[in-house]
Formats: structure tokens, C-alpha cells, sequence
């Protein structure tokens, strides 16, 4: 797999700027709510969301500082196994008091990240990747969980297209891991992926395995564009890259378009 383009020093320094504003905006977006109101889509309470949130902060900021912290073998139901197994050890839900935890350790992993390189490698839940990518997980990872948080208290969700642009390095990397096996059983296609306003890559399927580039290999079978919040929306599972089609936030061309509704399917979102 191609990897990412080294990021400027401007570029880090929106991505931590982003990840500390994202987790400052917790306690706003959680004051005064019911802890036991549900999720949409999830099993989760919006308490346990916050638990969750406030321990997967601490675990990317521990390994920012270059701590070793196994977590799951970096696959969908290892990494829900370890998250189930976390939350019952971790037994506080008040959501204010998770708030400010998520904001401190937010904090915390920009403290520990920034005097050290960008290129450093790091071991994390979906395997090994360089600190700057770590750190568009982490954002990417709040993003996903304030917007359910959001949605369930019927409050503003954090998502825009700056901050969808900062995740873009962990999501393109993090694809060849999230491949659903069964979906993709001898799959052979390739895709072009463009994000309006951002940079575009390519997917390519041989017999069902992905490999990400910067540029396709071959001609693309399916080119897709998407508007950057639904993007991330449809890559998180958080929307239906259908209903996306339908209200203009998706085009797709090339041989064979008709890929393109069922390319989110190919992949179990992390």
C-alpha cells in the first residue's frame, strides 16, 4: 500500500489543534444531558458512549507518550471485545465528569505528540501506522462518537469539511484493515475515490484484498464523488452510501457505476 504523504508543519499543526478543540467541546455538547438516553444505531447509552470516548483518549494519549498498551488483535470483533471488556472495568457514568476526562486526555495526546516526530511508528488498535496518523484516528474516532452523542441529545454535531479533511490519512489507511472478508470473497474491482475539495486515492480489489494508491493502477471500473461529511458519514457507517446517492451528496461513472452503492458494504467500519 502506497502511504500517505509526509504532512507539513502546518498541516500537524492543524491536525493537533483540531484533536484538542474537538475534545474541548465535550463538556458543552454532554452538560446537563440524561446519561441513559440511547444511542441511534447502537447499543450504547450516551453515558457509555462518554465512558468509552474518555478511555480510548487515555489509551491514544498513553501511546503518544510511547507506552505499549495491547488492545484487541485489530480486527472489528476483537476491538468490540475490548471495548465491552473496558467499559465493565470502568464503572463511571456520569456524563459531566466523562466530559472532562475526554477533553483532558484529548489534551494530554497533543502534549505527548508534538514534541516528537510525526513519522515516529506507533502500534495501535488497527496495527501499526506513524504518530500523525495516530492522531487522525484519535480525531476521527471523537468525531464518529460526538456526532452519535449529538444525534441522541438532539444537540449540534462537531463535523465539518477542515476537520473531515484532517481525518482523511487515517481513514485511507486504515481501509486494507477493514475489509469484511465475507463481503468481498472474490471481489476484483478498481475505484476512485475523490472527496470534494480534498485529495482523491484509488481502491483496488484483487480477489477480494484491498490495497490503497494514490493513483489507480488501471483503468478505474467505478470513480466516486462524495461531499466530505458524507464521506466520513458512509466510511464510519454512520449513513448509506444510497440514501447519499439519492440526495445528490454521491456521483458515480466510469464501466460499471453501479459498484458504487455497494461499496461501503466491502468494508466493516471500524
Amino acid at each position: 500500500m502506497d502511504l500517505p504523504p509526509p504532512r507539513p508543519a502546518a498541516a500537524r499543526t492543524a491536525l493537533l489543534q483540531a484533536v484538542t478543540a474537538v475534545g474541548d467541546e465535550a463538556p458543552a455538547l454532554l452538560a446537563g444531558c440524561h446519561g441513559e438516553t440511547p444511542v441511534p444505531g447502537s447499543e450504547w447509552t450516551v453515558a457509555e458512549a462518554a465512558a468509552h470516548l474518555a478511555m480510548a483518549n487515555e489509551l491514544m494519549a498513553a501511546l503518544a507518550a510511547g507506552e505499549q498498551r495491547p488492545y484487541g488483535d485489530g480486527t472489528p470483533a476483537s476491538l468490540a471485545a475490548a471495548n465491552a471488556a473496558a467499559l465493565a472495568r470502568r464503572p463511571e457514568r456520569d456524563p459531566a465528569v466523562l466530559a472532562e476526562q475526554i477533553a483532558r486526555w484529548a489534551r494530554e495526546f497533543t502534549a505527548a505528540a508534538a514534541p516528537r516526530s510525526g513519522t515516529e511508528p506507533v502500534r495501535t488498535p488497527l496495527g501499526p501506522m506513524d504518530l500523525d496518523t495516530l492522531g487522525s484516528y484519535l480525531l476521527t474516532h471523537m468525531l464518529a462518537h460526538l456526532y452519535d452523542v449529538a444525534r441522541a441529545l438532539g444537540r449540534p454535531h462537531p463535523l465539518d469539511r477542515p476537520r473531515v479533511a484532517l481525518t482523511m490519512p487515517f481513514l485511507r489507511t486504515a481501509m486494507p484493515w477493514v475489509v469484511d472478508a465475507r463481503a468481498a470473497a472474490g471481489h476484483h474491482a478498481c475505484y476512485r475515490l475523490r472527496v470534494r475539495g480534498l485529495e482523491g486515492f484509488a481502491v483496488t480489489f484483487t480477489d477480494g484484498a484491498a490495497e490503497v494508491s494514490q493513483e489507480p493502477p488501471r483503468r478505474p471500473d467505478c470513480t466516486i464523488l462524495t461531499e466530505p461529511v458524507a464521506f466520513f458519514l458512509i466510511a464510519l457507517g454512520r449513513s448509506s452510501a444510497t440514501d447519499a446517492l439519492l440526495r445528490g451528496k454521491v456521483l458515480a461513472w466510469g464501466r460499471r457505476p453501479w459498484l458504487a452503492p455497494a461499496f461501503p458494504r466491502l468494508f466493516t467500519a471500524p
